[in-house]
């Protein structure tokens, strides 16, 4: 008989009668007919399998569910074949697992669990903040505790690493603005006011929010990767086992380079916009430069500058809060560091976000410009 000879079965009373391949590659060629006929006949035929010339686990399985997940003791099955059936009896249920009943009160147990959590987070997040305001008072009485080698190699990381992608993705953002502008305020013969719509929208409101997002995204996660990985590592539990004071060194000076770097960050990613906007303006335009350099500080009076900078200390700080607390959060495997690093940059840029909005509100009134 040939090797891929096609499966059959036959029946002569009350014996059935299987010949072929009775593999994955035979089977899911054979007709529709031959699984219903292996389906309708009972376990109280003898089933004869001396005809098979090659059976596999995919041909054991249906015939093992088609004889209701046991073997009939009548069944003659060939030697080379018992082996299937043994594992199929070892490794396969005797009945699929069943669906779980679904709990009506399930959602108000969801809705319990998820409030807990938050306020889990919440308690831990204070515990932290208080920390830190200990660690900041404790540093003001003993200036020579004050961790610089750690402050200062988190600045470098966090401000002029970051320097370059932020300079990029500024200048472009620039250009696309006051190119979407120019073509607005040229319906209108107001194309002098380019001046004021860029530096308002880039100083108060999209250089500060566009550096934290960007920042939240590399720095925060990396400060919650680096703290989720000495978590994993047990280095944390070393430096406690030692009496080095972990929010002092781990923690302090995180925030504090994030709170300085971030202003700085700002200022350069404000400048690099407004070039960019000031370069598409002259070639959309034909806005000379020095017109828009000289009307630049009547339209974006002073105080939007201080506002900017003080959203980006404050944008600063809150994302390196995030990202310790979720970092030392981390429990030691490899999927709740991942879980949390995405968690830290969500929570981070959602925080921001809704602190610009309170911002925006708190600052309405000051420096609007020339009215």
């Amino acid at each position: 008989m040939p090797d891929r000879a096609p499966p059959s079965l036959s029946r002569d009373g009350n014996e059935v009668t299987l010949a072929g391949n009775w593999t994955l590659s035979t089977l899911t060629r054979a007709p529709q007919s031959l699984r219903v006929a292996v389906r309708s006949a009972d376990t109280s035929v003898h089933w004869n399998l001396s005809a098979v010339t090659a059976l596999d686990t995919y041909g054991a399985l249906l015939l093992w569910r088609a004889w209701g997940r046991k073997t009939p003791a009548s069944a003659k099955i060939p030697g080379e074949y018992e082996a299937l059936f043994e594992r199929l009896r070892a490794h396969v249920a005797e009945q699929p697992a069943k669906r779980a009943p679904r709990d009506p009160f399930g959602v108000i147990a969801d809705i319990g669990r998820g409030s807990l959590e938050v306020a889990a987070h919440v308690s831990c997040f204070v515990a932290l903040l208080g920390q830190l305001v200990i660690e900041c008072a404790y540093v003001l009485r003993t200036p020579s505790r004050i961790p610089w080698r750690e402050i200062s190699a988190n600045l470098y990381k966090a401000g002029v690493r970051a320097m370059p992608v932020t300079a990029l993705v500024a200048f472009l953002i620039g250009v696309v603005l006051s190119y979407l502008f120019a073509l607005q305020l040229k319906r209108f013969g107001a194309e002098a006011f380019i001046v004021d719509v860029l530096g308002i929208g880039i100083i108060r409101e999209l250089g500060p929010v566009l550096v934290a997002v960007l920042v939240a995204g590399r720095s925060g996660s990396s400060m919650t990767a680096q703290l989720g990985t000495m978590r994993v590592t047990e280095e944390i539990d070393a430096l406690a086992t030692m009496g080095v004071p972990r929010h002092l060194r781990l923690v302090f000076p995180k925030v504090v380079a994030l709170a300085i770097a971030m202003p700085l960050l700002v200022s350069w990613t404000c400048a690099i916009a407004l070039a960019g906007g000031m370069i598409a303006a002259y070639f959309e335009l034909g806005l000379d430069l020095q017109f828009f350099i000289a009307n630049l500080p009547k339209a974006v009076p002073l105080p939007n500058l201080w506002i900017a900078l003080t959203k980006g200390a404050v944008f600063g700080t809150t994302i390196a809060l995030v990202a310790c607390h979720f970092g030392l959060r981390v429990e030691p495997n490899t999927e709740s560091l991942s879980g949390n690093t995405t968690r830290s940059v969500v929570a981070a840029i959602t925080l921001v976000i809704l602190m610009d909005a309170i911002f925006a509100l708190a600052t309405r009134n000051i420096g609007l410009g020339r009215g």
